[in-house]
């Protein structure tokens, strides 16, 4: 190791359902790259919860039941961040306000699918925000902050 600090990121929802939920494709590599700690992942008690609820209400049960505890190993490695500042409103969607308020807390960037609803804060807050497939090419460029 370099000795240089991880990238610190928030990932949306949507990202963490599709890298659990399908094969291949650049949220399943974030996925794998979080297990193996190649990143920090920053993740609110909110955030985790949000989690697991949109999993576990979109998932068949016997498919959650397998992926719960894949979930619970990827909290387990997560650095949890305190909100001691909220932005909110700050996205169309309110789901979308708890990963702002955790990516600014924690001073990481967003990775999401949805670009849209996090260009607010992107433009007032200058919060960082990249796709999954900008991610990984930083994260395989060996960028480190």
């Amino acid at each position: 190791m370099s000795g240089l600090p991880l990238l610190r990121i928030v990932i949306d929802t949507n990202v963490v359902f599709e890298g659990l939920t399908k094969q291949g494709g650049a949220s399943g590599l974030i996925i794998d790259a979080w297990l193996a700690g190649l990143m920090m992942v920053c993740v609110s008690n909110a955030l985790a919860y949000e989690y697991d609820d949109v999993l576990s209400r979109k998932l068949s049960e016997e498919r959650w039941s397998k992926l719960q505890p894949v979930l619970g190993q990827l909290l387990n490695v997560a650095q949890y961040t305190n909100i001691y500042f909220s932005w909110r409103p700050t996205s169309p969607d309110a789901g979308d306000d708890l990963v702002i308020d955790c990516a600014m807390n924690a001073g990481a960037i967003v990775v999401t699918s949805n670009i849209r609803d996090f260009r607010s804060a992107k433009e007032s807050l200058g919060l960082r925000v990249l796709t999954p497939v900008e991610f990984v090419s930083i994260l395989a460029s060996g960028e480190k902050s």
